[in-house]
């Protein structure tokens, strides 16, 4: 459906306007504005159903998980696969598993294999590299699959899906596009999938002529943008999102979306249980994810949703935003993965929960700094075993 409308939005960095074209939502449902201290872009579509930036519900992230994959399954077709889904860290690494998870549902036997890329190097494994060019932190990963099955489908992939929370220029999916082509020349199609679309769905044409093969647009809402930055901000400098990368295997977990899965994330609902049998159905509840590893937050608080309690998703990030706009709160803390990068969570009061489930797959001792910020209301979770690169 169409739902024509002009926003103009004034931040720190510039003034933004928006021009809706298409929506299957309103615009304040999807997202609100920030500005981000990056001199590559100075605005920020902050989504109030990613669960990144801003407390969401899970059934509104849901929601969302299952719109984009039944449009997404018509552009499939009867397409025998394999379909190789790829999001894009950090911040769409929960929706792309989301979605990849909605079209299981909807597709039990699909030949499909789920990948997102990252920002941590782990030695001894192959992998893809890119850029997102207008990012704070430009270089991106792609591993490659440890399971051979998982191997087979990333190395035979008919469809690519590539998943992000916004699409504005599209050159970061186009980078990943071109990188993984040169791995499969067998690649058929191309899908680029987003909450919303700010590049115009005539650029469709534009990508599949780039790229050298057919180029399908699937979002949410369709938009246009204009930013105009301030002049005495423009050439601010971003703080460094650049560390030491080399992570150790056992510091990252077996069934994230990292090293390839083919299944829906598993969760234990005895392990969920424990951690709120104490508290009451209406207390309010925030699960959160930590940095790439947003997908079991998800899971874990739309579980507890589902039993009637009152819960939010969130996940802390790398990414400097500004305060102001539809930044109202921000905590700043040490990186849980030791690459001596702050970390950030917007939006969120501590006091305002009367528990906090933090989802994390490093080692309990890297959460002091957040734990101690976030207070005794702070329970951590950790989501699964560690993986190996062996």
């Amino acid at each position: 459906m169409s739902r024509d409308q002009t926003l103009h939005v004034e931040l720190a960095t510039g003034r933004l306007e928006v021009q809706v074209t298409r929506a299957a939502f309103p615009l304040d449902q999807l997202c609100g504005f920030a500005a981000r201290a990056n001199p590559k872009r100075g605005f920020l579509f902050v989504s109030k159903v990613l669960g990144k930036h801003w407390p969401a519900r899970p059934a509104a992230m849901e929601q969302i998980h299952q719109h984009l994959a039944q449009a997404l399954a018509q552009h499939l077709g009867s397409s025998p696969g394999p379909w190789l889904f790829v999001a894009m860290a950090e911040t769409a690494t929960g929706l792309g598993q989301g979605i990849f998870e909605a079209l299981l549902a909807q597709q039990p036997d699909a030949n499909a294999l789920f990948l997102h890329s990252t920002r941590y190097r782990v030695p001894g494994c192959r992998a893809l590299d890119f850029q997102e060019a207008h990012c704070h932190a430009p270089d991106q990963i792609l591993y490659e699959p440890l399971d051979p099955e998982h191997q087979r489908r990333f190395a035979t992939a008919r469809e690519l899906i590539l998943i992000d929370d916004e699409i504005s220029t599209g050159s970061t999916l186009c980078n990943l596009a071109t990188a993984y082509r040169a791995h499969n020349p067998d690649l058929a199609r191309i899908h680029f999938v987003s909450i919303t679309n700010f590049s115009g769905q005539q650029r469709a044409a534009a990508f599949s002529e780039q790229l050298g093969l057919p180029v399908s647009l699937i979002s949410a809402l369709d938009a246009e943008i204009d930013f105009s930055p301030a002049p005495r901000l423009a050439a601010q400098s971003a703080p460094s999102a650049v560390g030491d990368t080399q992570r150790r295997p056992d510091q990252l977990a077996a069934m994230g979306g990292r090293f390839g899965i083919s299944q829906p994330w598993p969760l234990c609902a005895a392990d969920i249980a424990t951690l709120v049998d104490d508290l009451s159905l209406d207390a309010p509840l925030l699960v959160l994810g930590t940095g790439e590893l947003m997908h079991p937050a998800f899971r874990v608080g739309r579980a507890l949703e589902r039993e009637g309690r009152n819960v939010r998703v969130q996940s802390t990030t790398r990414s400097p935003i500004l305060c102001g706009a539809d930044i109202s709160q921000r905590l700043v803390f040490e990186d849980n993965y030791g690459e001596g990068i702050p970390n950030y969570l917007y939006n969120v009061d501590p006091n305002a929960y009367a528990r906090i489930i933090l989802c994390h797959e490093t080692p309990s001792d890297s959460l002091m700094d957040v734990r101690a910020q976030l207070g005794a209301r702070c329970v951590p979770y950790q989501t699964s075993a560690p993986g190996t690169c062996a």
